[in-house]
């Protein structure tokens, strides 16, 4: 199909909500990734954005919505430590899985009685939920498996002529997705780390659990509340690793690789004699994030046959960047 260019302006605005009330899927702004955004009532529309993405139909979808009245058609129930999160953190990089209403598809969370909510924190894509009238199923507009976008020119790259339209706006100043908690259990569990901190959710829920499968594969079968938990992700072409160590070692052992690239941070740099790509400064995991799906991408350009990644910290946003690069690595992890 034709690919329109939409400008973040008020008749980008309004000729998007033209083509998400009539069933059709656009490529949105938001301050995590780019989303791919359908109707989440039309069940036709939404299976256009599995198809355009190429994704596994068992892998659930998140709910996009500009107010808390939205919250009401699409949770049947809201417990009190749900509301002290969103009150906290929306609009934001935070999701909330909690029990559906009707109105509420099999092609959105299959197989599953809960949703994932959240409310973003971009104006753009928050006009476009509030003119259209309707809530937006939005995983990230990229080929399913692939790093995720955070420029309209990723999005352009992986989607052209496979959806109906790209909202060009800003780079997202996040750069990974959004964290993920389930409130369908107590205490509440953590399915997939973001934007928003274990540390930070701690002090709204103290006795909040990290699910296992944050740090691991998880169980083969199983069946996932979350995107993001299931399948190998985020990944370049590139075959991958995750590479544990402090930085003289890790520079030790990457400098004895040939035809490989490293992906590092900026003070790895003037020891590492292969080439490199920096994704940040190892001290402010906040530059990690924000760069780390820009580098992935980027190394396919390289031509390298393997790819070794510094891995940050378990701390702060730095969790959430550990666990993209685990799957993008395919779970294959050298401990230096």
């Amino acid at each position: 199909m034709e690919t329109k260019k939409l400008k973040d302006d008020k008749n980008g605005i309004k000729t998007a909500c033209e083509i998400l009330k009539n069933g059709g899927i656009v490529a949105v702004p938001t301050e995590t990734v780019y989303g791919l955004a359908a109707n989440c009532y039309d069940e036709d529309a939404v299976k256009k954005i599995f198809k355009a993405k190429g994704r596994p139909q068992d892998n659930p979808l998140i709910v996009h919505i500009c107010d808390m009245e939205m919250l009401k058609d699409i949770a049947r129930e809201i417990p009190e430590i749900a509301l002290k999160c969103a009150e906290k953190f929306w609009p934001g990089p935070f999701t909330m899985i909690l029990p559906k209403t009707e109105k509420i598809g099999d092609c959105i969370s299959p197989n599953l009685d809960t949703v994932a909510i959240r409310l973003p924190d971009n104006e753009i894509t928050a006009e476009i939920i509030r003119q259209s009238g309707l809530p937006l199923a939005a995983p990230s507009a990229n080929r399913s498996g692939s790093p995720s976008p955070t420029t309209p020119e990723h999005v352009w790259a992986d989607l052209e002529g496979r959806i109906d339209a790209v909202v060009y706006s800003d780079e997202c100043s996040v750069g990974v997705e959004s964290t993920v908690v389930t409130f369908c259990e107590q205490p509440p569990r953590l399915l997939r780390p973001g934007g928003i901190t274990p540390e930070q959710l701690r002090g709204v829920i103290p006795d909040i659990v990290l699910d296992k499968a944050v740090l691991a594969e998880p169980e083969k079968g199983k069946q996932v509340a979350s995107p993001g938990m299931k399948y190998k992700h985020y990944a370049p072409k590139t075959e991958s690793f995750l590479v544990e160590g402090e930085s003289d070692a890790f520079s030790e052992f990457v400098n004895s690789k040939s035809d490989s690239v490293a992906i590092c941070f900026k003070e790895d740099l003037e020891k590492i004699k292969i080439p490199t790509l920096c994704y940040g400064e190892a001290k402010s995991e906040e530059t990690l994030a924000h760069s780390v799906f820009a580098a992935l991408r980027e190394v396919d350009e390289m031509g390298a046959k393997e790819v070794y990644i510094h891995a940050p910290t378990k701390t702060g946003i730095g969790l959430a960047v550990y666990n993209r690069l685990l799957r993008a690595s395919g779970f294959k992890v050298i401990t230096l």
